[in-house]
């Protein structure tokens, strides 16, 4: 196991320099059927084993539009983490909602791709992660359910967990959760209940809410009770707020973390804006979820329990 780097070094690096490689495209071959994903490795300079994170996009998205989306690269390059930018068939993921129209095998797509990864790379496997958008994040969070074995921690931005495969999640082992989500999601409902559709474009279906989602994964990982904070604004012109609400301690040093945007919407905290704001909301400059995320993996690796 490496040893957790404190996150004020992680921030700090990001101001250091690194030479930047190109993102390759490449498929793997998944029962027959041909998968395609993005790969990001971190500089050659970089300290060895890696972590991995896989980043899933939203319905309709690309894999490779999650690195403009996010902008993670140049924070996850500092930290030594390679990154995946899987595609869904058909542009959405099967993430255990009973609407979704294709039901294909993801998680054996990510289970076989993490085998490869692992052969190819030197990879950490007490720090891999996922980590999605909309769609992306409910499967980020399905993910949690069946590949708890492969993955310590999940990371879900504007999305949680299906109502209809919460009783069918049996998680392995404990999981370390990260949840993103604003209070005024056009899309994706903070209470829970039915995600839009737009008309039958989209999936549809429902999910719990942030706070029964988060209360779902504290009594998986056997956390103790929830506190929660509001963090100080940092963006003086941004009018959203953020609270944080930690649940601890729990089991085999894992930890499940919800950040609550006042006024946010269906979009990456600190990433890109990609549709105007009348459709998606407002993006909170408050804090940036990519540092974040790639922060709490290296604080909170997989342990053996």
């Amino acid at each position: 196991m490496t040893r957790a780097l404190p996150a004020v070094l992680v921030i700090a690096a990001t101001l250091l320099p690194v030479a930047a490689r190109a993102n390759e495209s490449r498929t793997i071959d998944v029962d027959g059927v041909q998968r395609s994903y993005v790969i990001h490795l971190p500089p050659a300079s970089a300290s060895v084993p890696h972590g991995l994170l896989l980043l899933f996009h939203g319905g309709g998205g690309r894999g490779d539009g999650m690195a403009r989306l996010t902008r993670i690269e140049p924070v996850a390059d500092r930290a030594g983490f390679i990154v995946v930018y899987p595609d869904g068939i058909n542009r959405h993921w099967n993430d255990g909602r009973a609407t979704i129209k294709h039901k294909v095998d993801d998680i054996g797509f990510v289970a076989s791709l993490i085998d490869n990864l692992e052969r190819e790379y030197p990879i950490d496997r007490n720090r891999v992660a996922v980590a999605g958008i909309s769609n992306g994040a409910i499967f980020a969070e399905r993910v949690g359910c069946d590949l708890a074995g492969r993955v310590g921690t999940i990371a879900a931005v504007d999305g949680t967990l299906a109502t209809d495969y919460a009783h069918d999640c049996h998680p392995a082992r404990a999981v370390s959760v990260l949840q993103f989500d604003g209070t005024s999601d056009p899309i994706m409902p903070y209470a829970g209940g039915h995600v839009a559709d737009f008309g039958g474009r989209g999936e549809g279906g429902n999910v719990l809410s942030v706070d029964a989602t988060a209360a779902f994964w504290s009594r998986v990982d056997g956390c103790g009770g929830m506190r929660r904070r509001s963090l100080p604004a940092t963006a003086p012109f941004d009018p959203t707020r953020v609270h944080l609400t930690r649940s601890g301690p729990c089991r085999g040093g894992s930890a499940v973390r919800v950040y609550s945007i006042d006024g946010g919407g269906h979009t990456w905290p600190g990433g890109m804006p990609y549709l105007p704001r009348f459709i998606v909301g407002r993006t909170t400059r408050q804090i940036d979820a990519s540092a974040i995320i790639v922060s709490f993996v290296l604080n909170h690796p997989r342990t053996s329990h």
